[in-house]
């Protein structure tokens, strides 16, 4: 079996309210411990703001490509077909009304805008709150390096077989790796992603996520040094 992750608040007033967890090597062994940013690994998790991303992320997915044809922009019916009265027959103003075989639909799906946004700050928030949620979970796994000297999917394979982690993974690199990313392709379940690109969804999604030591420094810069030079310009 797996040996489980362990993230606990030391109590000493040394390191009173830091979140630490344990690092793990490439052959899944500990090999020390990382204090978490209580800031973004132990926010107070906030469910309602999590939701309203999670919406706002599938609006924006969707194309909103779905058309169907009125009676106005089918082709054909330019003509009555038969006189109104005399035929024994009932009235028709064109064949392609809506009840005739190849007429326009009623009511039929138009092209959509599904654009929904949100607040940069609050959607900052719910990717803290899911980022807790996924700590609180014992869902987060460090490691204390994540290199491969070769593109073979068996490498990061064996890599993550090693360590604690269920079947779907979001692997969080520090910078763009070509050998990390040629590999991890083919594995249908994990999914790489850089600080920047995080997303509530793709959190929230994951079962598992995986941070390099390096990442941990990576994320605190993306968020809080970006936040000051926001506040800067406001």
């Amino acid at each position: 079996m797996p040996r489980k992750t362990v993230s606990k608040k030391i109590e000493n007033k040394e390191t009173e309210n830091k979140l630490i967890t344990e690092v793990f090597n490439a052959e899944g062994k500990v090999v020390g411990d990382v204090v978490l940013d209580p800031r973004i690994f132990g926010a107070t998790i906030n469910e309602e703001l999590i939701t309203q991303a999670l919406r706002t992320y599938q609006a924006n997915q969707r194309q909103g490509t779905a058309d169907t044809k009125t009676r106005a922009e089918v082709r054909g019916g330019g003509r009555k077909p038969w006189r109104q009265k005399g035929t024994g027959r009932a009235r028709q103003g064109s064949i392609r009304a809506p009840h005739w075989r190849g007429g326009g639909i009623i009511f039929g799906p138009q092209p959509k805008d599904w654009e929904a946004k949100m607040p940069k700050k609050a959607r900052r928030a719910a990717l803290i709150s899911a980022l807790s949620a996924k700590q609180a979970e014992k869902a987060v796994v460090v490691l204390d390096t994540l290199e491969i000297k070769e593109a073979k999917t068996k490498k990061i394979a064996q890599i993550l077989k090693n360590l604690p982690l269920k079947k779907k993974i979001l692997m969080v690199l520090p910078k763009r790796d070509e050998l990390i990313l040629r590999a991890s392709r083919n594995l249908p379940k994990v999914k790489l992603a850089l600080p920047s690109d995080l997303n509530t969804y793709e959190v929230t999604a994951s079962e598992n996520l995986v941070l390099p030591k390096e990442t941990l420094k990576n994320m605190e810069d993306f968020f809080f040094k970006s936040k000051k030079e926001e506040d800067k310009k406001e």
